[in-house]
Parts: C-alpha cells; sequence; structure tokens
C-alpha cells in the first residue's frame, strides 16, 4: 500500500491547543483542509506512552478512527540535559490542568537551581504521525538544540518558546518572527521529513 497525501485533502489535527492547530496548519502550507479534533469534540486520550513517537501514533490513532479521517497528530517537548531530559513527554504535564507554561517555565528555573548546574543546554523534540483511519500510520521525528535563558523573553509562540534560544541564533522562539521560526523549528525539521515520506 502506497500512502500519500493528496492537497486539499481533509484531516483532522488531533489537537486542543489552539496555538499548535496554527504552528501545524503554517508548517503544512495550507496544503490541506485542517479540522481540529477540538473542534470535532473528540475525546483526548491519555498520552501513556513514554516517548514523543509513541504518543503521537497514539493520538494520531485515536483522531483517526473516532472521525474516519486521516488524522496527524504531534508530541512535542522541551527536555533540558541537566535534568536528565525532563521535562520531556511530561512537558505539557508541568504547566499543570490549566496547561499555565508560566508555572512550567518557573519549575524548569527552580529544577536547575536545586542542580546547581551553569549547563543550560536544552532541545526541543517533535514527532509527528500521519494514522490513515483503517489502519497505517506514518511517524518522523525532529529536534532542534539550544539554550535555555531566564527571565523568560517574548510573547510569541506558546509553551516554553520564550525561555528557548536556539543554537545559533540570539532570540529565544518567543521572541522570533513566527515565519523564521516554522522555518527551523523541530517541527519543522520533523515536517521535512514527513514530506519526503507522503507528500
Amino acid at each position: 500500500m502506497v500512502l500519500k497525501l493528496d492537497p486539499g485533502s481533509r484531516l483532522v489535527v488531533a489537537t486542543h491547543n489552539p496555538g499548535k492547530a496554527r504552528e501545524l496548519a503554517q508548517i503544512l502550507e495550507n496544503r490541506f483542509e485542517l479540522v481540529t479534533a477540538g473542534e470535532l469534540g473528540l475525546p483526548e486520550p491519555d498520552e501513556t506512552e513514554q516517548t514523543f513517537v509513541g504518543n503521537a501514533l497514539l493520538k494520531a490513532r485515536a483522531a483517526a478512527q473516532a472521525s474516519g479521517l486521516v488524522a496527524l497528530a504531534d508530541d512535542s517537548g522541551l527536555s533540558v540535559t541537566a535534568l536528565e531530559g525532563q521535562p520531556g513527554v511530561y512537558s505539557a504535564r508541568w504547566a499543570g490542568p490549566a496547561r499555565d507554561f508560566d508555572i512550567a517555565m518557573r519549575k524548569v528555573e527552580e529544577r536547575l537551581e536545586e542542580a546547581e548546574t551553569r549547563d543550560a543546554s536544552a532541545w526541543f523534540s517533535c514527532a509527528l504521525a500521519v494514522a490513515w483511519p483503517d489502519g497505517p500510520a506514518v511517524v518522523v521525528e525532529g529536534r532542534v538544540d539550544g539554550t535555555l535563558t531566564f527571565p523568560r523573553r517574548g510573547d510569541r509562540g506558546f509553551g516554553y518558546d520564550p525561555i528557548f534560544i536556539p543554537e545559533g541564533f540570539a532570540e529565544t522562539f518567543g521572541e522570533m518572527d513566527p515565519t523564521a521560526k516554522d522555518r527551523m523549528s523541530h517541527r519543522a525539521r520533523a515536517f521535512e521529513k514527513l514530506k519526503a515520506a507522503l507528500l
């Protein structure tokens, strides 16, 4: 079976996060008609996997089966070297039930202070999964390395963007022009691989 996505196809984006949905729409270059899991009233599955790839697949398969549409899901997060890769797959959970990333960013800062380390290196990972309602799926992963900075800088982007400076840049993702970020982010890198596989 050849797995391909035709431009103009209707895809369900397996997210209830408007910021993530907007970013995925931009990265997908408006090639598809997108509807979110939130708009369709689909339940959010429990993210029970221990890897970004596992969680992305789980979310894509759940959305595809519930909607009958081809589904795109991403699982992404921040991993901090000095915190042994935390928060990692728990990145959203560190923000609490209200998804308040000010809380999550403070938590990262506090944990680094407790670790008494000067190592501010970190990386963002993104796994993108596409699942068809009848079973097949494709998953790819992208990563961007950088360093953390405190206090937070910038109010663009979402999540941990205001404390992350990508390698080779002076601005945080929170300060960066969204178009520039979309060209080199972990999601953009994952999408380049997905395009090569499916488009």
